[in-house]
C-alpha cells in the first residue's frame, strides 16, 4: 500500500480508459473524498453500490449500478436495477461484472493490516475480483472508522493506493417511534423465545422489534447487519455472553461505531458467510424480522429461506397496516414493483397476526385481511380477493 496525495489519486484514477466499472463502499461507509476525486477526474464510468446515500455522483457519463437502492440511485434515471440475492453478489462481482476499481473507506493502518470497519459485505470479493483482473485498489484511510475483527481485516498489500481523509462517520437521521411502530414490535416480540437467534433488517418497525426483546434471556445475533437496538440488547444483558454479535455491516450512531471497535464481541463477515442460507439454517432458532421494502432483494431471501430451514426458525414480516403519508392501505392485492416474495412464517401489524406457514392460499388470504389490514381496506381487499379466485367469505 502507498499513501499518496489527492492529486496524485485524481492523476491515477485519469489514466483509467474507456468506462470503467468502479465498487464503492455503500451504506453509511462511503469513502466520499475518493469518490469525488474520481469523478472530477473520470469523465464516463460504472458507478456500484449497494444502498447508496444521497450525494452520490448522478450526472451525464455515469451509469449507477446496484442489486440494492438506495436513497442516493432511487429514481435515477441512470440507474440499472440488478435483480439478484444478496449472497450471489459476489458471484456477479466474480463473472458479468468485474470491477476495474474499487475504492474503500478503512481504519488507519496497523500492524501491517487495515479494517474495513462497520462495511464488509461485498466488498473483499470486489477486491479480490478486481485484484485477479489487475484492477485497482484504493482506500481511504479514515481514523474514525472502527477497527472490526472477522473477514473486515485486509492486510495492506492487498490495497494499491491509498489516501488519508478523516472525517465522522455517517449516521442515518434517528427515528422516532409511533405507537403503532411500539405495538407491531411488541406482538413480533411475543414470538420471539429466549434463546433464539436474531436477523433483523433496516427500518422503525425492526428497531420497534428490537426495544420489546430486552427482556429476553440468551439472544444470539447472526445477521445481514445491525444497528444500535443490537447494542441497547447488548446493554440490557438480553444477549448471549458466549456468542458474538455476527454480521455482514452495521450503521448507527457514534456509540455503536465506538462499541464495534477492537470489540472480540463483533465479527464482521462477508456476504457470503452471514447471508448463505446452509449457514444461517445451522442457527439456533433462526428468527428472521423484516418489513415491507422495495429497494431489491437484499438479504431478506437468504433469510428467509434459512430461518425456515433452521430447528425451531421462524420468519415474520412486520409492517404498519397503514401508510400515513400516502393515506391508503399498505396491504395491497397484487405488488407493482419489485418484489422480495417468499413463503413466510407470520405477518404481523399493529392489527394483528396472520399465521402464514401451514396454511393455503385461501386461508393465508384471509387472515392477511381479517387480521393484518387496516379495517378501512378489509372489504376492498375481500371484494380483490374473490376477484383473484380465493373465494373469501
Amino acid at each position: 500500500m502507498r499513501v499518496v496525495s489527492d492529486a496524485t489519486v485524481g492523476t491515477v484514477l485519469g489514466r483509467l480508459e474507456g468506462s470503467p466499472r468502479v465498487v464503492v463502499s455503500g451504506n453509511f461507509a462511503t469513502p466520499w473524498q475518493s469518490l469525488k476525486i474520481l469523478d472530477g477526474s473520470v469523465a464516463s464510468y460504472r458507478l456500484f453500490a449497494l444502498n447508496a446515500q444521497a450525494g452520490i455522483p448522478d450526472r451525464d457519463g455515469v451509469t449507477l449500478e446496484s442489486p440494492f437502492v438506495g436513497p442516493g440511485m432511487r429514481r435515477s434515471q441512470r440507474l440499472r436495477y440488478l435483480p439478484c440475492r444478496l449472497s450471489l453478489v459476489p458471484s456477479l462481482l466474480s463473472s458479468a461484472l468485474v470491477p476495474d476499481v474499487v475504492l474503500v473507506q478503512t481504519s488507519v493502518p496497523e500492524r501491517g493490516t487495515v479494517s474495513l470497519g462497520t462495511e464488509v459485505n461485498i466488498l473483499p470479493a470486489a477486491i479480490e475480483a478486481a485484484r485477479s483482473r489487475g484492477g485497482l485498489v484504493m482506500a481511504q484511510l479514515n481514523r474514525s472508522v472502527p477497527y472490526s475483527y472477522g473477514d473486515a481485516v485486509l492486510a495492506t498489500d492487498e490495497i494499491d493506493l491509498a489516501m488519508e481523509a478523516d472525517a465522522p462517520l455517517a449516521s442515518p437521521t434517528p427515528r422516532d417511534l409511533s405507537d403503532v411502530h411500539r405495538l407491531i414490535g411488541e406482538r413480533v416480540g411475543s414470538l420471539v423465545p429466549d434463546g433464539a437467534t436474531l436477523q433483523v433488517g433496516i427500518g422503525a418497525v425492526p428497531d420497534a422489534v428490537l426495544g420489546a426483546l430486552r427482556d429476553r434471556h440468551d439472544l444470539r445475533v447472526w445477521s445481514e447487519m445491525f444497528s444500535d437496538g443490537v447494542l441497547a440488547l447488548a446493554a440490557s444483558g438480553a444477549l448471549d455472553q458466549e456468542s458474538v454479535v455476527t454480521a455482514s455491516f452495521a450503521f448507527g450512531s457514534s456509540e455503536l461505531y465506538e462499541w464495534i471497535d477492537r470489540n472480540p464481541r463483533v465479527r464482521m463477515l462477508r456476504t457470503e458467510k452471514t447471508n448463505d442460507p446452509s449457514l444461517i439454517a445451522r442457527q439456533r432458532a433462526m428468527t428472521s424480522v423484516n418489513g415491507a421494502i422495495h429497494s431489491g432483494f437484499g438479504g431478506q431471501t437468504d433469510f428467509v429461506v434459512g430461518a425456515l430451514h433452521s430447528p425451531g426458525g421462524s420468519a415474520i414480516i412486520a409492517l404498519p397496516s397503514w401508510h400515513p403519508k400516502a393515506d391508503v392501505s399498505t396491504v395491497v392485492p397484487r405488488l407493482a414493483g419489485p418484489v422480495t416474495s417468499f413463503q413466510h412464517s407470520f405477518f404481523v401489524s399493529e392489527q394483528g397476526t396472520a399465521t402464514i406457514w401451514g396454511n393455503d392460499a385461501a386461508t393465508q388470504a384471509a387472515q392477511i385481511i381479517s387480521d393484518v389490514a387496516h379495517p378501512a381496506a378489509r372489504e376492498e381487499l375481500r371484494e380483490a380477493g374473490r376477484a383473484l379466485g380465493f373465494g373469501l367469505g
